[in-house]
């Protein structure tokens, strides 16, 4: 089977290496070509000067990019080189709009689309183990899954075009708010005095533990915010989430504020650190 990989960020590259070791071939493309002939080196693969180009004849193209408009531009270039029969899988997160605006308009040339927006952060996307969140027709996801699988821990389909998308956005709902209860708590853990390893120990073991609990909380005690998915990210995602609730009548008034916070955090610098990075505001 051959397939393409649009957009080598820090989670396509490693993305688009999974699929190669796989087995498949694959063709990549990146707006920074140097980007793509490093990775076409590293893994022995082939790389495109445009998307049609690298969509060409492929079975399967993925893309992960940055925004709205960006899915729009590579998709519809992708679009003019990809044959009849042919899948793309959009990884990018993205609103649920323009997964539903691409399913119609690739739908109406023979090609299938699924919206699958992707979570497990940088580190996932090394180690193959991120949760895949998919929108889309169910033969077309049947046909995309077992390929999906190459960098994927867990996988499912959530509903039509458009449902990946929203189920990303309950994620980094639910990321937004366990962050700044976190945040909230090793702050004053340390200035009750308390050794912030200690307490995470106990209490990680109970009700209170979460993921962010047991991957963040010693580095944010110490100050390190190197951790892979950016604050400017972060907002941009929080900015989707609300714009859709508006859309669809449900209130977010915790999202609000914590995205207000991470402006906060732009403020002071913050715009690259990772999202645990919240409790420096409160410092």
């Amino acid at each position: 089977m051959k397939v393409a990989f649009l957009g080598l960020g820090v989670m396509g590259y490693p993305m688009a290496g999974h699929l190669k070791k796989a087995g498949f071939e694959v063709c990549v493309y990146n707006r920074t070509t140097a980007k793509a002939e490093k990775w076409a080196q590293e893994f022995a693969g082939k790389f495109a000067d445009t998307p049609s180009e690298a969509a060409k004849d492929a079975d399967l193209v993925m893309m992960c990019v940055g925004n709205d408009d960006d899915v729009r531009a590579v998709a519809f270039a992708a679009m003019a080189g990809m044959k009849a029969g042919a899948i793309l899988v959009d990884h990018t997160t993205a609103s649920a709009e323009v997964a539903r605006e691409l399913y119609q308009a690739l739908s109406d040339k023979g090609i299938g689309f699924l919206d699958a927006p992707v979570s497990g952060g940088q580190a996932g996307a090394e180690n193959g183990q991120l949760t895949v969140m998919v929108g889309g027709d169910e033969v077309t996801y049947q046909a995309a899954e077992a390929v999906l699988k190459s960098y994927a821990k867990q996988i499912k389909r959530l509903g039509e075009a458009g449902s990946g998308q929203l189920c990303k956005m309950v994620n980094q709902i639910c990321i937004a708010g366990i962050v700044q209860g976190l945040s909230e708590a090793i702050n004053f853990a340390q200035k009750a005095g308390l050794n912030v390893a200690d307490v995470v120990e106990v209490i990680s073991k109970g009700a209170a533990q979460s993921w962010q609990m047991e991957n963040r909380a010693l580095t944010m005690d110490k100050g390190q915010y190197d951790f892979g998915f950016a604050v400017d990210w972060m907002r941009k995602d929080l900015s989707i989430a609300l714009a859709e609730a508006r859309r669809n009548g449900s209130t977010l008034p915790l999202t609000a504020l914590v995205d207000q916070f991470y402006a906060d955090v732009q403020r002071l610098g913050g715009s690259r650190w990772d999202t645990s990075s919240l409790l420096v505001r409160l410092q």
